[in-house]
């Protein structure tokens, strides 16, 4: 069975003799770099001017974790810039913060040490303290730990005026819960980061993994977890009800993980709640809880049974990931036809120029996805003018580019489309033949 595809150091080396030393595992050079250039920036009007400080003063003198949560986030010069130059208040607000990245040093190495403790087979990282452009608080990238510090030192006093709405609700519910206060808990979630292998292109694939990490880390350090998606979840079996209706979606990953992205619940990265639940459960029912925490880390997601026993043995779910995804299937849309040739048909009229594709149930009409059938690019009908739905939403007609005669034509109707539960499409393809 298929069903997983579908879900889209030695510890440390610190010097424990001299605490108040500087840890050669924890750098926090480019936050003086970013302010270097910061001051620089925001002192000229001129953008060329401030691209040549961003690069010259914070870029070029940049450590590996800095080019590395770069790569991760996707981050921009113009990501920097425009941070820069649209949200002075809150860059004021934050800077004293992260310029007391180097005080966690200690207790990073003593959060860092109980992991150790927990998971003996623990692999060296590094841990680098950067300023992003307002993406993420905290990521890895290979055996690095990376710090968005603008957004993980925040606090109840840091300004979100500028921010548009929704991301002000979202960030200022995020920094009212004092994120600094946390900080260790979070490099000690994203260390287990480091030692997991990487995830599948999935919803339940990623919830796992992070919820591993969270609860993992949550042992570690003996406190329960600061993110207000765990306790709202074990309070709202609906979160488990929803997250059951869409977990082979494939189209709601940020709904889930990562985003502001507004949902019914008013409670963002829900899916950390999923993965923490299950971790738990798995933890709690295990004999040996030493190699409970062993194999939580090293849960192989490409392991499609390793995956399906670990999630169907902790008895969260109403029913097996198998009959889960039976029930999604039988719950999607299709396609009945198209007009006004039969599918696969041979001898259309290359003067045909619109189609109507036919579905089961009327769809939601924000949604598309076209792409090309196995015979790619050339073979493919190519749009002119999309006409539009029928009133009752089951039909859509759309005005194609003239027709070769004789030629075999393909169009795929993807499952980017959705019905009015946005349940996705099963993918259909148009298949025909022009006649000569």
């Amino acid at each position: 069975m298929k069903i997983v595809r579908y879900f889209f150091l030695a510890f440390l080396v610190f010097s424990c003799e001299n605490p108040s030393s500087s840890p050669k595992n924890i750098v926090t050079s480019d936050i003086d770099h970013f302010w270097e250039a910061y001051d620089k920036i925001i002192a000229t009007e001129d953008s060329t001017l401030q691209y040549q400080w961003l690069d010259s003063l914070y870029f070029q003198k940049g450590t590996k974790g800095l080019h590395a949560i770069r790569e991760a986030r996707n981050y921009t010069p113009k990501d920097y810039i425009d941070a820069i130059n649209n949200y002075p208040k809150f860059w004021n607000s934050v800077r004293k913060n992260t310029l007391k990245a180097n005080t966690f040093a200690y207790e990073l190495e003593q959060g860092i040490e109980n992991l150790r403790q927990l998971y003996p087979d623990l692999k060296p990282a590094k841990i680098y303290f950067t300023i992003g452009a307002l993406r993420t608080n905290g990521t890895t990238l290979d055996s690095l730990v990376l710090l968005g510090s603008e957004l993980a030192m925040t606090d109840k006093n840091t300004v979100v005026s500028e921010f548009p709405e929704p991301l002000r609700s979202g960030r200022r519910a995020f920094f009212d819960r004092n994120p600094i206060d946390n900080l260790v808990l979070l490099n000690v979630h994203e260390y287990v980061h480091t030692q997991q292998k990487p995830a599948l292109e999935n919803l339940l694939s990623f919830s796992i993994r992070e919820g591993v990490a969270e609860f993992v880390s949550c042992k570690a350090m003996g406190v329960p977890s600061s993110t207000p998606a765990v306790s709202f979840g074990k309070n709202n079996d609906a979160v488990r009800q929803k997250f059951e209706r869409e977990l082979f979606y494939g189209n709601n990953l940020y709904q889930w993980l990562w985003s502001d992205s507004p949902n019914e619940f008013g409670v963002r990265d829900l899916g950390y709640y999923i993965g923490y639940e299950l971790s738990e459960r798995y933890y709690t029912q295990a004999s040996d809880k030493n190699q409970a925490i062993k194999n939580l880390i090293e849960l192989d997601y490409t392991n499609e049974k390793e995956v399906e026993e670990f999630v169907n043995g902790t008895g969260f779910f109403s029913n097996t990931l198998e009959n889960l995804y039976q029930d999604y299937e039988n719950r999607r849309p299709i396609v009945k036809a198209i007009q006004p040739f039969q599918n696969n048909s041979e001898k259309v009229n290359p003067k045909t120029n619109q189609i109507t594709v036919v579905f089961s149930e009327p769809m939601n009409e924000e949604f598309r996805n076209f792409d090309y059938g196995p015979l790619g690019e050339e073979a493919v009908v190519r749009f002119k003018e999309l006409i539009g739905y029928s009133e009752d939403g089951t039909m859509l007609t759309f005005e194609i580019e003239p027709l070769e005669p004789n030629k075999q034509y393909q169009l795929l109707i993807g499952w980017g489309f959705r019905n009015l539960e946005n349940v996705p499409l099963k993918p259909y393809l148009i298949d025909f033949k022009t006649d000569k």
